[in-house]
């Protein structure tokens, strides 16, 4: 009821305006009005969109160039991700000889390949990897990259990024976009583990495994209750298909970087097989792992040559009068 009275009032607003009255029409407040109708569970078209001018209609979006011009600026800068190829895994030990397990990402030939106004103070970046000969892909997406005059890429994958940190079509996205000590957080497809039972997807403890058990040490048990409800519910932890789905590992603590080679090293396990495709982004996770302190190169680092290693951590993990 409060939503049909809000939108009866917009429609009022709007036809009051339309015939040269002096009602102003304030486009946001109408939106936290209809927000706070609905409750603040669904968002409303502009919102999914994206941000918008202040004074547009509420089904006209301002372009991204239209918004640079008048000088909307972001409310908080967002850098492009990356595309990179996962290498393994090794060690280092740092200077308290705590023994660090690194993953080795690889950013083989990363380029721009185009640039998708998205809304007011965003776009999207198209990103290629790799490469490929020309009778390895499609016509179209041969004349896709023909078009934007970079080589045949094997895989690509939008990053959606604030209007101060667009790179243009062509440039090349070195392993200096990103910073040692700074964190990460890293998405690709898990490894598939194939069939299994309870106990391995799902860390169930089994049954006895004497005492009158027979045969049932691995089961799940019981799956439903009694008459009523009279059925399983839906998400009830059983056996089935594990792994090869997709998966984020967050907070990833960028260890050292080889921009000659193209390698970032990261600490810990990320998603995936070695040789599989990985996406790289500056962690947003409030807490612990945050970039705060770290000065982030915007829209990407500068083209040099050397290993940047992290900071050392000052507390010992050895020190038991902590």
């Amino acid at each position: 009821k409060n939503l049909k009275m809000s939108l009866s009032l917009l429609r009022r607003a709007i036809l009051a305006q339309s015939v040269g009255a002096s009602l102003p029409l304030d486009v946001l407040s109408v939106r936290s009005a209809i927000a706070a109708a609905s409750g603040g569970v669904r968002e409303t078209r502009n919102e999914q969109m994206g941000s918008f001018a202040a004074g547009a209609s509420l089904t006209q979006r301002v372009p991204a160039s239209t918004a640079a011009s008048a000088g909307i600026p972001p409310s908080k800068t967002y850098r492009t991700g990356t595309l990179a190829v996962k290498v393994g895994m090794t060690q280092e030990f740092d200077h308290h000889g705590q023994r660090i397990p690194l993953s080795i990402l690889w950013l083989d030939d990363v380029q721009v390949t185009q640039i998708k106004p998205y809304s007011a103070t965003s776009s999207s970046l198209q990103l290629g990897i790799g490469s490929k000969r020309r009778k390895q892909i499609p016509a179209t997406l041969a004349g896709h990259f023909d078009a934007a005059g970079v080589p045949y890429k094997r895989k690509t994958k939008e990053f959606r990024v604030t209007n101060d940190a667009i790179l243009p079509v062509g440039h090349t996205i070195t392993a200096a976009h990103f910073v040692p000590g700074q964190y990460v957080d890293v998405s690709g497809t898990s490894i598939g583990k194939g069939f299994q039972g309870v106990m391995k997807r799902w860390g169930f403890a089994g049954q006895p495994a004497s005492h009158g058990n027979s045969l049932a040490h691995r089961k799940g048990g019981s799956t439903g209750q009694c008459q009523d409800p009279g059925k399983v519910f839906k998400g009830k932890k059983m056996a089935g298909r594990m792994g090869g789905t997709r998966a984020t590992t967050m907070g990833c603590l960028v260890w050292r970087v080889d921009v000659d080679r193209g390698l970032v090293y990261v600490k810990g396990q990320v998603p995936g097989h070695k040789g599989n495709f990985v996406e790289v982004r500056d962690s947003q996770k409030t807490g612990g792992a945050v970039n705060d302190g770290v000065t982030l190169p915007v829209p990407t680092g500068e083209l040099v040559s050397g290993v940047f290693v992290a900071g050392k951590p000052a507390q010992n993990p050895f020190d038991v009068t902590r």
